[in-house]
């Protein structure tokens, strides 16, 4: 994502709070005092102000009143992770297998719904369960609630059979029609389409059945040329999570097989749920198909074929892929794209076909119901890799790795130029990533080859979300020639053939990684 909703974000909320600052400053009885919602500056005020002092924003330390107001400026919807009595709080890192079938976590999870539903119904009598539940959870024990009542949330907060109660459908710009503005348009959507100017020899290499090998897979950078005369991932299931993938790409379709790519598979499903309104369907049955093109190209970088239709070519051109829409663009700010994600975790856990997980999306605040969810993957032996963060230049110096590339289940994965020592223009970096992928060439400006919405012609995707593919790439070639290894043994060989192996950076990790020096040569 060449210029990612986090920079946007972030250059809104500072537009927006200098523009309202006098009101802020001015004399006003507090809001919680009033009984009125705080404002949408007034919360993207408080959220700004703990990405700048701590690095990140956690729904868990804000005020029941910040809570309420966020539900109350955004769609309602309340996530509620739920636990039996006595088990202490957090325990996110321990939740059962089978919270959904096992009596005393439903008998907590009823009990949760009971207390919801008495407090709402004091000022909406109305009111039945079925009307609370927006969406169905049938693994995590977690219920998706629509709440509209500040004394809720307090209730929740007080109960010892709650975990966390957040807001779903809250970030900073939630409003619909921010969609649109020309600030944010971009979302990692719309710029995939073929690149106009590229040039052989330098921006990409003709391979033997003329398919197009990216400059960033010179053997300089990451040894990956080198690296498929020993493996090409065969063997290896890649999940990505994103937007999908394009229905018009047929080299992720009926070519995917074609050349030197051969009996592998791919699969195209969705996670993110239709659209709805006050717990009634309004949109459309999602699809699999790529909407905004970026899911398209992370598919593409990572695994493409090694055709011959002069396409370019993936770094795992021969592992097993799974595209998955999650959500709309890649910025996670609505209650259905935080659910589709977190069902895409469930998914890619209860697989045991899949090894690595790739998801180059991420959003401002963090989302238990996310974390929740990648636990689960984690706690499956899945590796999971997240981009670190990618926005506007200005942001990059100094915003950290963003959620949930920043939980200790992911690996943190961000770009940088050819010179080998500088962060990529947009790339975020600090304490949390893990590796680094070359993926901008300083003279020209020129990120890595990928595949377009649809045709032959290539396209070119920058960032840390098309290092975090790259990365996911390289590991499956080596996952391939040790497939009886395990997640930490796999990681260990990646550590060991990083160019920050005997001192870790503080802000690219381990560094780059030398794929071919992880595989042994052929005899």
């Amino acid at each position: 994502m060449r210029i990612s909703t986090l920079g946007a974000a972030l250059a809104v909320l500072a537009l927006t709070a200098c523009q309202e600052q006098a009101d802020l400053l001015a004399p006003a009885r507090p809001a919680e005092a009033t009984g009125e919602a705080l404002s949408t500056s007034q919360l993207d005020e408080q959220i700004l102000n703990g990405l700048h002092r701590d690095g990140q924003f956690n729904w868990n330390d804000a005020s029941a009143h910040v809570v309420w107001s966020a539900l109350t400026r955004s769609d309602y919807v309340l996530s509620v992770g739920y636990q039996p009595v006595g088990l202490g709080r957090p325990k996110s890192q321990n939740l059962p297998d089978n919270a959904a079938e096992d009596p005393a976590w439903q008998q907590a999870r009823q009990q949760v719904l009971d207390l919801i539903l008495a407090e709402e119904r004091k000022a909406h009598p109305e009111l039945t369960a079925a009307d609370l539940v927006v969406y169905e959870e049938n693994v995590l024990p977690v219920l998706d609630v629509r709440v509209r009542e500040l004394s809720t949330v307090r209730a929740l907060r007080r109960s010892g059979l709650v975990r966390y109660a957040e807001p779903m459908g809250y970030e900073p710009h939630f409003a619909t029609a921010s969609k649109g503005m020309s600030v944010l348009s971009s979302s990692g959507c719309g710029s995939n389409v073929a690149t106009g100017g590229l040039v052989a020899g330098a921006d990409y290499t003709v391979l033997s059945n003329g398919s197009k090998s990216s400059w960033n897979q010179a053997d300089a950078y990451h040894g990956v040329r080198t690296a498929w005369s020993r493996s090409t991932g065969q063997g290896v299931k890649i999940l990505i999570i994103d937007t999908g993938s394009s229905d018009a790409q047929e080299n992720l379709g009926s070519a995917f097989n074609q050349g030197l790519s051969s009996g592998r598979t791919i699969e195209r499903l969705v996670t993110l749920p239709r659209s709805t309104f006050l717990g009634i369907p309004t949109g459309p049955v999602e699809t699999p198909n790529d909407g905004c093109g970026h899911g398209t190209s992370m598919a593409g970088a990572c695994a493409a074929p090694r055709g011959t239709d002069g396409a370019s070519v993936g770094i795992a051109y021969n592992a097993n892929l799974i595209t998955v829409r999650a959500a709309e663009d890649v910025f996670i700010d609505g209650s259905r794209e935080v659910k589709g994600v977190a069902d895409a975790y469930i998914l890619a856990g209860n697989r045991a076909d899949v090894r690595i997980i790739s998801m180059s999306m991420g959003r401002l605040t963090s989302s238990s119901q996310i974390t929740d969810a990648i636990r689960y993957a984690y706690g499956r032996g899945k590796l999971i890799y997240c981009a670190a963060g990618t926005s506007f230049d200005w942001t990059a110096g100094w915003a950290g790795v963003i959620y949930p590339a920043s939980l200790p289940e992911a690996v943190a994965v961000t770009g940088m130029m050819d010179n080998l020592t500088t962060r990529c223009d947009e790339c975020h970096v600090g304490s949390d990533v893990e590796f680094t992928v070359v993926m901008q060439r300083t003279a020209v400006d020129r990120r890595p080859l990928t595949l377009a919405m649809s045709g032959d012609a290539p396209a070119t995707v920058g960032g840390s979300s098309v290092a975090t593919a790259s990365m996911a790439g390289m590991t499956a070639l080596v996952w391939s020639r040790y497939p009886s290894e395990t997640r930490a043994q796999i990681l260990s060989r990646l550590v060991a053939v990083s160019s920050n192996r005997y001192a870790r950076s503080s802000s690219f990790g381990w560094g780059r990684v030398n794929v071919a020096a992880a595989l042994p040569a052929p005899l």
